[in-house]
C-alpha cells in the first residue's frame, strides 16, 4: 500500500504571511496540531514549512511575542520532512522514526502538496492489519477444533 493511497488529501494549511494568532485559531477550529505552510506557485501549493502548536507555545507565547504581529514564516520549521506518494507505509514509518516527526506532508517531486500522513493514521492502519492477523489465527484455531472434534 502506497502512502499516496492512505494520506489525507484535505490538508489544513497556512501561508507564511498569516499571523501566528490566525494560525492558532485555524488549528483550534480545525482540531489539528500542525499546519503545512505553503507558497502559491505556478505548479500549485508548494510546501514551504511546518508550524505546530508546540512552535506557537514555545516560540511565540513563552517568549512573549505578540501573536497578532508575529508571522507564521517567522516561527515555522523550513526543513520539512516529506514523502512521495509511492513511498510505502514502512518507508514513511522509518522516515518518521529517523527524523523524529509525527506528521509528514506528501508531495510531488516539485514539492507540490498532495496530502499529509500522521503517525496516528499509520497506527490505525497497522491496528487494522493486526486485527486481520488475529482473525486469521482465531479462524485457524476454530477449524482445528472442528477437525479434532
Amino acid at each position: 500500500m502506497d502512502i499516496g493511497e492512505i494520506c489525507n488529501r484535505e490538508v489544513v494549511f497556512a501561508t507564511e504571511d498569516m499571523s501566528v494568532k490566525e494560525a492558532a485559531e485555524l488549528m483550534r477550529d480545525q482540531h489539528v496540531g500542525s499546519l503545512v505552510v505553503i507558497r502559491q506557485a505556478d505548479l500549485g501549493r508548494v510546501v514551504a514549512g511546518m508550524v505546530t502548536d508546540r512552535d506557537i507555545a514555545i516560540v511565540a507565547v513563552a517568549r512573549d511575542f505578540d501573536p497578532q504581529s508575529l508571522r507564521v514564516g517567522d516561527i515555522m520549521s523550513s526543513e520539512v520532512v516529506t514523502a512521495r506518494p509511492d513511498a510505502s507505509l514502512n518507508d514513511v514509518l522509518h522516515l518518521m522514526r529517523q527524523s523524529g516527526v509525527r506528521r509528514v506532508p506528501v508531495t510531488t517531486d516539485d514539492a507540490v502538496l498532495i496530502g499529509i500522513v500522521t503517525l496516528d493514521d499509520l497506527l490505525e492502519i497497522l491496528a487494522e492489519e493486526m486485527q486481520g492477523f488475529v482473525q486469521a489465527i482465531t479462524s485457524a484455531q476454530r477449524r482445528e477444533e472442528r477437525v479434532r472434534g
